[in-house]
This record gives structure tokens, sequence and C-alpha cells, in this order.
């Protein structure tokens, strides 16, 4: 009995603590429950893209919104363009998932680590299907506003690791 009281009183404690109202809610109280926040805005974004919710992983875009990709190709910036590239994406690797998700947040940047699978299906722009998989790790790295809008997109694996497993050549560049 003694034991559920002291923890009655000790959650009572934490509580009230973090129901306080004397403290300023600026600072580093206010800043982690914005990186909370984003944090959660981000790992549901990769879920969606995971899910093939396309739409709603935009829905929390700014509308400046930028892909840049892992940097091998040029930055996106219409989100319509973005969305349709992932639509035809997501066609050709029908079983596309994202498992062992894990979100980091400090600030108004998130990162995102997990691990990436699908199957080679069907055609993608002029590429004819292997049947072969893919599987790799990948952290995405997301930007946000003061408003708590996603910004921005990175992703950290090479085109060469996803092309070299499907056996496909790599595409020349531009």
């Amino acid at each position: 009995m003694k034991k559920i009281l002291t923890g009655m009183a000790v959650a009572a404690c934490f509580l009230t603590a973090c129901n306080s109202q004397s403290g300023s809610t600026s600072g580093s109280y206010s800043t982690a429950i914005k990186a909370e926040k984003n944090r959660v805005t981000a790992l549901t974004a990769v879920q969606n893209l995971s899910d093939k919710k396309i739409d709603p992983m935009f829905e929390v875009c700014a509308t400046d919104f930028t892909d840049y990709g892992n940097g091998e190709e040029k930055a996106m910036k219409n989100i319509d363009t973005i969305k349709a590239g992932l639509k035809t994406f997501l066609a050709a690797f029908p079983d596309y998932k994202e498992t062992d998700l894990m979100a980091f947040a400090h600030g108004d940047s998130v990162i995102v680590t997990g691990t990436v699978t699908g199957t080679f299906k069907n055609a993608m722009m002029g590429m004819k299907p292997t049947g072969k998989s893919f599987k790799y790790n990948d952290a995405d790295i997301f930007s946000f506003n003061k408003d708590g809008k996603m910004t921005s997109h990175r992703s950290i694996q090479g085109n060469a690791t996803f092309f070299a497993q499907l056996g496909v050549p790599m595409p020349e560049k531009k």
C-alpha cells in the first residue's frame, strides 16, 4: 500500500510540474513540444508513403515545399509533380514498404530512419521491370517552418544502391 501511495504522490508531483503555469512556456519546454509535433508529423508522412497514401503526405507541407532527394538529381518544388512521381514509383513497386521506422527531432529538423523494400513489378519511366527486389536502410531528413509545416525533404541513400539491387543500369544524367 505504501508503494502505491508513493507512486501516486510522485505521479501527482510530476503532473503538477508539467501543468504548472508558473514557468515560462517559451524556451526549451515549448521547443521540445514543437520538436515532438514535428517528429510525429514526419513519421506519419513516411508511414503514409509506406501505406501508399500520397495525398495525406502533402497536407502537412508548406506551399514552398522542396524535395531535394539525395542530391543526385535536381530538386523538385512542385507538389503536384512530386505526387505524380511518387504515384508512378509506387505503381512500379506495388509492394513498397518502409519498416522499423524511428524518428529523431531536434529543433525544426527531423530524421526518420528505417528499412525500405520493394520489388520492381511494373514498368517505370521506360524501364522494364526485372522482378528483382531491393532492400536498404535509409534516412529521410525533414525541415519544418515555425507553423509546423514541412518545408523540405532529403534522403541519404544513393541511387546506385537501389538500381544495382534491381539489376538496372543507372540512368544517364541529363
